[in-house]
């Protein structure tokens, strides 16, 4: 595991945690949650400690850990959509809600409902995915903007009836 190797690298080095940070321009929060498995540093990180241990990057990280850092992106990623569908909830409900009562708080409460659910669904799927899709670039900024767009305009028309 990446933390066990840093782990010993840097008491091998006679290097504290506090040390270490310093010598990478990060806290020691960040270090010591690297070397526990709750975070992993970026790529600037990583070829810094490469370049102190005078070990390869690949030396540093092996397949099991880029699999750790992408499961853990997984179950992130899995909560904002369990978040995002609650949202899309809340805006069905509410919308019904004013439809049918006519009370001005529940577009309101509709249009939240909306912003949480847009902005759950943006982070529902993984960073290294969502990297990923960076290669067909206009194709992703295409899709973006199609959302913005439907976005404001059921922000635009919830607003306006109030």
């Amino acid at each position: 595991m990446f933390g066990d190797k840093l782990k010993r690298l840097r008491t091998e080095n006679n290097l504290t945690q506090d040390q270490l940070a310093e010598r990478l321009y990060v806290t020691r929060a960040a270090v010591s949650k690297w070397e526990t498995g709750r975070g992993y540093p970026n790529i600037d990180s990583l070829k810094q400690l490469s370049n102190l241990f005078g070990i390869s990057i690949d030396q540093l990280i092996a397949d099991e850990d880029v699999i750790n850092h992408n499961l853990l992106e997984q179950r992130k990623s899995r909560v904002f959509f369990r978040w995002a569908m609650v949202c899309l909830g809340i805006t069905f409900l509410a919308t019904l809600g004013a439809a049918f009562t006519q009370l001005p708080y529940m577009r309101f409460i509709g249009l939240l409902g909306m912003v949480g659910y847009v902005v759950c669904g943006i982070f529902s799927k993984p960073r290294y995915k969502r990297m990923a899709l960076r290669k067909y670039i206009v194709l992703y900024v295409i899709s973006r903007v199609v959302v913005l767009v439907i976005v404001l305009a059921a922000a635009i028309a919830m607003i306006s009836t109030l």
